[in-house]
């Protein structure tokens, strides 16, 4: 039977978030030329949410956006006609600016590969720096993040779970056994 383990309550990823933007601010120097690319799904959320803790910061709206990574994964080869595919939504170039590219838990760094794969076809940031809320280890390419919520040591047969209230904001984070 399986075990869940709240890694993360409601208060936790507040702070989580909290933080991480004031970690983006510091190390941006302010959010001039700043935007937000979520990995759709769960990224794109947290994504509006880091948005929302900016703000509460700043006072100033940094642009969102989504990526879809679908048609980028390099586990579909042969079988992408069968895969439903999102919409990558970027209401803003990304030439030239300094993207925060935002997903919910980092694994082996495929998803954010295919994801900054997405974003230089849309063109050429300045940079590209990485957010997510949970980094559980298990990488097998050298991708790291700048910005992390909680990092948290699994094995590989366990799952970390981010779960979203019908606001889609983020509610807990859960340690599946």
């Amino acid at each position: 039977m399986a075990e869940n383990t709240v890694i993360l309550d409601g208060t936790g990823v507040k702070r989580a978030l909290t933080r991480i933007a004031h970690e983006v601010l510091e190390k941006n120097k302010g959010v001039e030329g700043l935007v937000l690319v979520g990995i759709r799904t769960g990224g794109v959320h947290l994504a509006h949410e880091l948005a929302a803790r900016l703000f509460e910061i700043e006072g100033v709206d940094v642009p969102v956006g989504a990526v879809d990574i679908t048609m980028y994964r390099d586990d579909i080869k042969g079988h992408a006609e069968h895969l439903p595919v999102g919409k990558t939504e970027l209401p803003f170039g990304v030439e030239g600016k300094r993207v925060i590219l935002v997903d919910d838990v980092l694994f082996t760094g495929r998803t954010i590969r295919a994801a900054m794969d997405a974003l230089m076809d849309q063109g050429r940031p300045s940079s590209i720096q990485l957010a997510v809320l949970v980094d559980r280890g298990h990488r097998d390419l050298p991708i790291r993040a700048d910005f992390v919520g909680r990092n948290v040591p699994t094995s590989r047969s366990e799952n970390i779970a981010v779960v979203f209230d019908g606001d889609n904001r983020p509610t807990e984070v859960i340690l599946q056994k």
